[in-house]
């Protein structure tokens, strides 16, 4: 099932994708401030404060302070921290979703869609502002699996994952759902691997490992 498909529950919890949200790089990394209304700064501000310094280290004083909004503003739009968390990790999602979109619409085929999906990873991870996956981080802060941001962050990896068999289903791997865990897998251990160490010997794993998944 994809999230193209009739109110799937991946969807449902993901909610509605906002093209306006996602950045040119489609990655992770918060896109650079736009001018707009309240809400918008809001939402702004928390992505970059949230992927910064994460999420339970900024309050609503400092939300509110850094959006230059007043208290009943923030309630009015978002009617709780709760509330903006959720829409920061939906703006991550259709971030990364726009900008897999359009990796795989530029490519020649399935197989070249992985390796330039291999490329964007690795082009993220180098960025000055990278601070590791923001769903990793996200699902690091709230432990009960049946948390509501859990459950979104749940549901992009299952999204996440389907994308990845799909391309494989299409470029003929014998088990494209086993393959596309092994990347997922690789993935996330080049994300964590590039920040906290190595990010060249991280990317480099990353694509012996989707060299010999392709191969299969």
């Amino acid at each position: 099932m994809t999230v193209d498909s009739p109110q799937p529950a991946v969807q449902r919890l993901l909610g509605p994708s906002n093209p306006n949200l996602a950045s040119p790089g489609g990655s992770s990394v918060p896109p650079a401030p736009r001018s707009g209304g309240a809400k918008v700064r809001i939402l702004e501000t928390a992505t970059r404060l949230f992927y910064e310094e994460g999420i339970h280290s900024v309050g609503v004083d400092r939300l509110i302070s850094e959006a230059s909004v007043t208290k009943a503003t923030f309630y009015k739009h978002y009617g709780s921290k709760d509330n903006l968390i959720l829409a920061y990790i939906r703006g991550q999602h259709d971030r990364v979703r726009a900008r897999f979109e359009q990796l795989v619409a530029d490519a020649l085929d399935a197989q070249h869609a992985v390796r330039a999906w291999v490329a964007a990873v690795s082009t993220e991870v180098n960025e000055a502002e990278f601070r590791g996956c923001a769903f990793l981080n996200a699902a690091a802060e709230y432990h009960y699996p049946r948390d509501p941001v859990r459950e979104v962050v749940s549901s992009h990896r299952d999204w996440y994952t389907e994308q990845l068999a799909d391309l494989l289903q299409a470029s003929g791997h014998p088990l494209p759902g086993d393959g596309a865990d092994e990347l997922m897998l690789a993935r996330d251990g080049a994300m964590s691997g590039a920040y906290a160490g190595d990010a060249i010997a991280a990317t480099a794993a990353l694509g012996r490992v989707a060299e010999r998944v392709l191969a299969s």
